[in-house]
């Protein structure tokens, strides 16, 4: 029997599939066609759903190692008593998306969770490459643990977040904190995350599902990492598939769809870091492509996804 799309996802994906067959798709290495292309729709898709009525946010900046300004937005739920927190790093395939543009996603689930978010505006590739965009994570995360007194929050309690490149993010977080002996971090939460440089043989069998492409990985990476992309000098702080040694990490939350570019790196990351010791929660949503749960928010794999999210948030 082959693949094929969860019935609910096909039917959302429905009105976007003639617009979709219609289009060209951006030529490998054109970034400003899908910033272009993709920023309106991640905006669209984040406020198809209600706004919370009960989140209130507050404005900050940290300060990387370079000197740059990271803006920094702190979600949290009125009323609440926060004690745990976490760092949002949102997607993009690391080279478009902002803060802005997920409002809504992390407002939800502050209010769905009661764990406040500080949802972070890491500089972008190609203009910023690495290690610039990891070291912005880093600084959110220090000005977290530095300030968590006066917000209400446990420093053993801080968690890492993010979905597709911002979950490579928040891999990369764990290993770059592990590593410099840094912060701890309660959990990472990776949501489909993007992890593995090396992802570029198209598998036929999802290739007619796919949101995020092959092309897509094949411009993002080399915006990220320039010419050491897919070569063996490539780091695990910026490619977390590469990893090693994934002993004393902290446990995580791993999801992807069957039908993402992303499975089989985020399917062995889950089995690596098993390997080492580290507790995993894996789920491999059948029928679910990249992005479902924006696509396709009302369907019953979504509402399963988001719920077990919430569920982890309120575990830390």
């Amino acid at each position: 029997m082959p693949l094929s799309l969860d019935p609910q996802i096909a039917e959302a994906l429905a009105p976007m599939a003639g617009a979709m067959a219609d289009a060209t798709p951006p030529a490998v290495g054109d970034v400003a066609a899908r910033r272009a292309l993709w920023e309106p729709i991640i905006g669209a898709a984040g406020t198809a759903q209600p706004m919370p009525a009960d989140v209130t946010t507050s404005e900050h900046h940290a300060t990387a190692d370079d000197g740059a300004q990271v803006r920094m937005r702190w979600y949290v739920k009125d009323g609440a008593t926060p004690g745990s927190a976490v760092l949002f790093f949102h997607g993009g395939g690391y080279i478009f998306g902002h803060i802005d543009l997920f409002d809504g996603p992390v407002a939800r689930y502050v209010s769905a969770s009661g764990v406040p978010m500080l949802s972070v505006e890491y500089r972008r590739a190609p203009e910023h490459p690495f290690p610039a965009p990891l070291e912005d994570a880093y600084a959110a995360l220090l000005w977290l643990h530095e300030h968590a007194a006066e917000l209400g929050v446990d420093r053993d309690r801080i968690g890492v977040m993010g979905d597709s490149a911002g979950g490579g993010m928040a891999a990369a977080m764990t290993i770059l904190a592990r590593d410099r002996g840094g912060p701890k971090i309660a959990r990472q939460i990776l949501l489909e995350p993007m992890l593995d440089d090396r992802t570029t043989t198209p598998d036929p069998h999802i290739a007619p599902y796919l949101v995020w492409s092959y092309d897509d990985s094949l411009t993002a990476w080399p915006a990220l990492l320039g010419d050491a992309a897919g070569g063996p000098d490539v780091p695990a702080t910026a490619a977390p598939a590469r990893l090693e040694d994934a002993t004393g990490l902290p446990p995580a939350y791993i999801e992807v769809g069957q039908l993402d570019v992303f499975r089989d790196e985020d399917t062995a990351y889950a089995t690596k870091l098993s390997r080492a010791g580290v507790p995993v929660e894996f789920h491999l949503h059948p029928g679910a492509p990249h992005e479902f749960d924006s696509i396709a928010f009302d369907s019953d794999v979504a509402r399963r996804a988001v719920a077990d999210r919430i569920r982890v948030l309120g575990s830390i």
